[in-house]
């Protein structure tokens, strides 16, 4: 047993009742298609409700050249003592297109269910870290920013005003995304693509807002983690609806 996980089962032993408690109480896609076979797509599997209304994209924005993007992304999440797969798609909408050449995007929505972290009943949930870069190039697929907030099993899910997480809107897990299979379109109606991307680069913050409980949630949680031993390894794939 290596000691995070010691350090993990006595912090849960002892703090697990106040953390249900107390916590809860308070608490682009710029790559060439690879050649795929298509597969049938349920268009419901996918929900644009989300999607920036027209009347939210940039001054000057001509909604015939736009689109909104629905990316589901499973995956595996390694960050400090943490080490689990992301069963439950992570979901996130946003717009993109051109305003006078240059690339623009809006954020819309982000959804995803509570991860257990795991023998304990603690629980980490991804949400929004307030950046968001889609963008592709040469030398990374995007950028992202997240914070986890920190909940129960045993209890309702963490609400985003909750406060307990790791990272926070300041200090947030901010992921620089690279390739690890190339895009490739499975499914022409709806166009849906599907992509491989990780970071096993960035560094993860302690945790914020948490009171009292914060240096022991950090300890069980092996906060901070210094870059080169975290990952985030996503299978993505994204459905796309022009505005027009």
């Amino acid at each position: 047993m290596t000691p995070n996980r010691v350090t993990l089962n006595r912090a849960v032993r002892r703090f697990a009742g106040a953390v249900a408690g107390t916590l809860l109480a308070g608490l682009a896609l710029g790559a060439a298609p690879a050649q795929a076979a298509e597969r049938a797509v349920d268009p419901t599997e996918f929900d644009f409700s989300a999607c920036p209304a027209a009347d939210d994209l940039p001054t000057g924005a001509d909604p015939g050249t736009w689109r909104c993007e629905v990316m589901h992304a499973t995956g595996r999440l390694r960050m400090g003592a943490f080490d689990e797969q992301l069963t439950e798609p992570m979901r996130i909408t946003f717009a993109e297109g051109r305003v006078d050449g240059e690339f623009r995007q809006v954020f819309g929505r982000m959804t995803a269910a509570p991860i257990r972290v795991g023998g304990t009943p603690l629980t980490l949930t991804p949400r929004y870290g307030g950046y968001s870069d889609f963008l592709s190039d040469d030398t990374r697929r995007g950028e992202f920013a997240l914070t986890f907030a920190i909940g129960s099993a045993y209890g309702p899910p963490a609400r985003p005003s909750s406060g307990c997480s790791v990272g926070s809107d300041e200090d947030a897990v901010h992921l620089v995304l690279k390739d690890t299979d190339p895009t490739r379109v499975i499914s022409k109606d709806p166009l849906v693509v599907a992509f491989g991307t990780q970071d096993a680069e960035f560094t993860a913050p302690r945790t914020s807002g948490c009171g009292p409980l914060g240096r022991v949630l950090d300890r069980a949680l092996g906060l901070p983690s210094a870059a080169g031993a975290n990952v985030f390894a996503m299978d993505v794939t994204v459905a796309l609806r022009p505005y027009a």
